[in-house]
């Protein structure tokens, strides 16, 4: 049954079977339009992505970086408005599951769920890492930063911390997004700003090159490849935004709120990279040595460098850098917050319509968070980061770099199944031709490819990522792609053992096949 405040429930009782969209004793009006972005920016862990991901950018296409940042968005505002107008349609936790099912039938929508819960698990092991490292660097230990042991510890002590802050309510999750991502993003307006005045000034560093309109012209990258292995590794900054919507139930306005916040989140993020990275290459430039961007050295982790050199080592300079690797910190640790928040209302909603075990349903009366999802997703991801930890930490590297082909299916089936579904709605005038049918549909197509070019061309090459796995029939192939297409198998796999199980979702959905009317559509 369905828990209302107060109501005498057990601590954490299941909802009715087939509950919809605010049925699940989740706590309905709890998030604004202001707390919804700032989840939705905060999930793609900025300061983070840019200080692992532009150095590997400009290896990659040179001083073309800041284009590349701006094509790496335009496929996630194409899939946001896929997210909105379904959203609109049906604001149902399990996003991508329900929406697949609706569309496709509940094999898909079933593969839709298991692509955000492996693309979460899987990230959750990079993101716990990293704040396990940049804590140990905050406070001047850099031996145990480079010792694998207590960065683990470190790691699944994060892990830990914000499983419990996502458990005992959203608004208290929400509140703390917004004061970390408050602080993180003034962190990188005042580095870009800071640069750019250096550069521009009297006293620019040896290294400054003054903004070009080259810079954004995408014909002038080296070759097609380098620009599609460009786009590929800077679309991903992007992932994150769809928490957003994955909090629909707990969000007032369910039904237009959610969608308004991923499509302001994407916008926001295209800013926030585009002014980075600009304002970075001009200071840094892409030189192999020192600060320049291409240096190999630094390519895992620019901003450390880059804020020595703009802010200074001493006095307030030392503060401001000091500052700058705290928001690093600060950045992974948010997203494993808001990595858990998606993952755990994925499960409650495929638990709630019978498409796994029931007990991920339930719902904690007081709080109004889901229990065993939550805690679940929290163990789980212990469990993977530290097995994978012990086992290799090159198959650990390896698994964090096939996310990208998770994000790519579950986000491309979206768009898919938004343009499927609103087929009949789509010559009822041009904005829902464009936005529930060109935009999402398009969106799909270029996932689709990007998810093909890296599975079978990329990451498949043997000399791609640290590992590489002999294939019968097929030869050694790159540990990356195998990983990541392995993983979204396992789902397959998981599918059939819970369709013979408990089979009602399969036989009897209670979110049957459907198309839009245009007498009912939004």
């Amino acid at each position: 049954m369905s828990i209302s405040a107060g109501s005498p429930a057990p601590p954490d009782a299941p909802p009715a079977a087939g509950s919809g969209a605010g049925e699940k004793g989740l706590k309905g009006g709890a998030l604004g339009l202001v707390s919804s972005v700032a989840i939705g920016i905060a999930s793609t862990a900025p300061a983070y992505s840019l200080a692992a991901t532009l150095g590997v950018i400009v290896l990659g296409v040179g001083l073309q970086a800041p284009i590349i940042t701006v094509l790496a968005f335009v496929p996630m505002l194409l899939i946001a408005y896929a997210y909105k107008e379904l959203n609109a349609a049906d604001p149902d936790c399990g996003t991508t599951f329900t929406w697949a099912a609706r569309a496709f039938g509940p094999r898909t929508g079933w593969m839709g769920g298991w692509g955000i819960v492996v693309a979460d698990v899987i990230v959750m092991a990079n993101l716990a890492q990293i704040a396990g490292i940049y804590g140990f660097r905050l406070i001047g230990l850099d031996s145990l930063a480079g010792n694998q042991l207590w960065t683990t510890v470190a790691g699944v002590l994060w892990i830990i911390v914000m499983t419990v802050i996502c458990y005992v309510g959203i608004e208290i999750s929400a509140a703390l997004q917004r004061r970390l991502l408050a602080v993180e993003v003034a962190m990188l307006v005042l580095l870009s700003v800071t640069a750019l005045v250096r550069t521009y000034g009297r006293n620019p560093p040896a290294t400054a090159i003054h903004i070009s309109a080259s810079w954004f012209n995408p014909f002038a990258v080296a070759s097609s490849s380098a620009l599609t292995s460009g786009i590929l590794a800077a679309v991903f900054i992007y992932w994150g935004w769809d928490t957003a919507v994955s909090v629909n139930e707990e969000t007032a306005d369910s039904a237009r709120t959610p969608g308004r916040a991923a499509v302001i989140s994407t916008v926001l993020l295209l800013l926030i990279y585009g002014l980075v990275a600009t304002s970075a290459q001009a200071f840094a430039g892409i030189g192999h040595q020192g600060i320049g961007l291409a240096n190999t050295a630094n390519s895992g982790d620019v901003l450390s460098g880059l804020g020595r050199a703009v802010f200074g080592g001493s006095g307030p300079g030392w503060l401001l850098t000091k500052l700058l690797i705290l928001m690093v910190l600060t950045s992974s640790a948010a997203s494993t917050q808001t990595t858990i928040l998606p993952t755990a209302r994925t499960t409650l909603s495929m638990a709630a319509h019978r498409a796994i075990p029931g007990q991920f349903a339930r719902v904690h009366h007081r709080f109004r968070t889901p229990t065993w999802s939550t805690l679940g997703m929290g163990l789980v991801s212990i469990a993977f980061y530290v097995l994978l930890t012990v086992i290799s930490d090159n198959v650990l590297t390896d698994s964090i770099a096939s996310v990208g082909l998770g994000i790519a299916f579950y986000y491309g089936l979206t768009g898919f199944a938004c343009a499927w579904y609103y087929r009949r709605v789509l010559t009822r005038g041009v904005r829902d031709f464009v936005f529930k049918g060109l935009f999402p549909a398009l969106g799909g197509l270029l996932l689709l490819y990007f998810f093909c070019y890296a599975a079978f061309d990329v990451y498949a090459q043997p000399g791609y990522g640290a590992t590489s796995i002999a294939l019968p029939l097929i030869g050694r192939t790159g540990g990356v792609s195998v990983i990541g297409i392995a993983s979204l198998l396992v789902g397959v796999v998981l599918m059939l053992v819970q369709w013979a199980v408990q089979g009602s979702w399969f036989r009897h959905p209670d979110v049957p096949v459907s198309v839009a009317d245009p007498a009912d559509a939004p």
